[in-house]
């Protein structure tokens, strides 16, 4: 598989800053970069990544499957997840879902026709204290309203 130079040389770089043995912690941040510049996490992507960490593609499934923000179809230009765990769910969190997916037209991890929104429903994005929480992409939204979600998707076009 071929990335662009800033890739290739973001990965060679990674591998660098861990001990002989312990490249496999580069796995994650390889994935996420992978992701963003192909636009989801591939069977090419998998296996690409596996031979140069030297692991089993196994291993790399078995990651794929447990962290959400690794997607294996491409989402939409802007990928928006709605927190709906406990401390969101009880200041508004599965209202402000319901209101992403009217507002959207999506259900849980369906992308637009146009691909520009992606919508999905997410355990907890660590925000608990800024409930409730969405992220944009890589940036987070505190305190969301509907009226400030709205105006955070204007913010996207």
């Amino acid at each position: 598989m071929t990335f662009s130079p800033e890739l290739e040389k973001r990965f060679a770089d990674m591998v660098t800053h861990y001990p002989e043995g312990r490249q496999k912690a580069a796995l994650i941040p390889m994935l996420m970069y992978g992701q963003d510049e192909v636009g989801s996490i591939s069977p090419e992507l998998m296996a690409e990544v596996a031979k140069r960490l030297k692991i089993k593609v196994i291993e790399v499934e078995e990651v794929l499957g447990y962290y959400s923000m690794l997607h294996r179809k491409p989402m939409g230009k802007y990928h928006v997840q709605v927190c709906t765990n406990v401390a969101c769910m009880l200041v508004g969190g599965t209202e402000l879902y319901d209101h992403a997916c009217k507002k959207l037209g999506l259900k849980h991890l369906e992308t637009q026709h146009n691909g520009h929104y992606s919508l999905e429903e997410v355990e907890c994005i660590g925000a608990c204290s800024w409930a409730p929480a969405i992220q944009v992409n890589y940036t987070f939204h505190h305190y969301v309203t509907p009226e400030k979600f709205d105006s955070i998707l204007g913010e996207c076009k």
